[in-house]
């Protein structure tokens, strides 16, 4: 995220801006920037009297107004961070509009507008744009993860395979905030350790790695049926780690991309890599996989998994079938 890191950046070497209104469904990118001018837009001794942090749903914006108006005491700056602000009306208030028209410059006033984004539409929205004012924090789509894993990974000065990349996404989702606080861990268990490794990960994060979804896709592929059971085995008895709207969610997306796969003109791991939004490392899995899965086959196992997801959540099953015999029956119906 390149304006993200401008924004670091800038902050670090104390170019701070008079607003910061951070918005958008992606929470780790705007509690990071407002964390960071927490941080540093004030020395220690200067916040008791410099900073004030408040609360969307105690407050209002006459108020934010009013002390983002007021003068620094004994220092060069003020901070106002107003957080869980979602909620005030920003892109309908005149007065706000003009405070962005006319801001304090020794005040540095932070808005957490997470989950949501102002309209458009609004001058007001388009004022804060235009003054560069406006961050927007965009939620990742899930096959961005590992790459955005491999770079954080790279700004810790860690190295990390591309199994270990997709062990990580595949356990702890997108959840940015999770995934960050997970590899900061790790860098602290391993020490001068440089390498994060599947062995790593199943040791300190508690993600099998014989048994989880991205070797039960291996399996699939490879039509491995011993190992497809034992898998499923494995996460019956180990439910809470392998949850199995995760585990339908996984191989929806193999047999989607398998679709996708059988219809480009040209098979290539990089065209595939290219048409998928993944990286090559994974593109030959999908050659495997069309070799194995023609497409009447392909289109038949994506109709398999969706109906044991609702299955899954007691539609057309038995009330005596447990979460086993249904994975086990989708297995079955998909490996043979």
């Amino acid at each position: 995220m390149k304006e993200f890191n401008n924004l670091v950046k800038d902050i670090k070497n104390k170019q701070f801006l008079p607003i910061y209104f951070l918005e958008g469904e992606e929470a780790f990118y705007i509690d990071k920037v407002s964390e960071l001018l927490g941080n540093n837009v004030l020395s220690e001794e200067e916040k008791a009297f410099n900073q004030n942090i408040i609360y969307g749903l105690e407050t209002d914006l006459d108020q934010i107004i009013s002390l983002a108006k007021q003068f620094p005491m004994g220092a060069e700056r003020q901070l106002v961070i107003v957080k869980e602000a979602k909620n005030l009306p920003f892109d309908k208030s005149e007065a706000f509009e003009n405070y962005v028209k006319n801001p304090q410059i020794s005040t540095v006033l932070v808005v957490n507008f997470k989950y949501k984004t102002l309209d458009k539409r609004k001058s007001v929205s388009k004022l804060l744009a235009k003054n560069g004012f406006l961050f927007t924090s965009i939620k990742l789509y899930d096959n961005q993860i590992p790459a955005w894993i491999g770079s954080l990974c790279q700004s810790l000065g860690l190295e990390i395979d591309e199994k270990s990349k997709a062990l990580l996404a595949e356990f702890l989702g997108n959840d940015l905030s999770r995934i960050d606080n997970e590899v900061h861990k790790l860098q602290l268990i391993m020490g001068n350790s440089k390498k994060i490794t599947p062995e790593i990960i199943e040791r300190n994060i508690g993600i099998s790695k014989e048994y989880n979804n991205f070797e039960l896709r291996k399996a699939i592929v490879e039509k491995n049926v011993t190992q497809a059971y034992k898998i499923v085995d494995y996460f019956d008895k180990n439910p809470k780690s392998n949850p199995l709207v995760l585990t339908f969610g996984t191989l929806i997306s193999l047999f989607s991309n398998m679709l996708i796969v059988h219809t480009l003109d040209v098979k290539s791991p990089q065209n595939i890599a290219k048409e998928l939004k993944i990286n090559p490392f994974f593109a030959g899995e999908y050659l495997t996989a069309i070799k194995k899965y023609p497409l009447k086959k392909t289109t038949a196992c994506i109709s398999y998994i969706r109906n044991a997801d609702l299955k899954s959540k007691g539609l057309n099953v038995s009330s005596l079938a447990s979460n086993k015999d249904i994975l086990m029956e989708m297995l079955y119906r998909i490996l043979h």
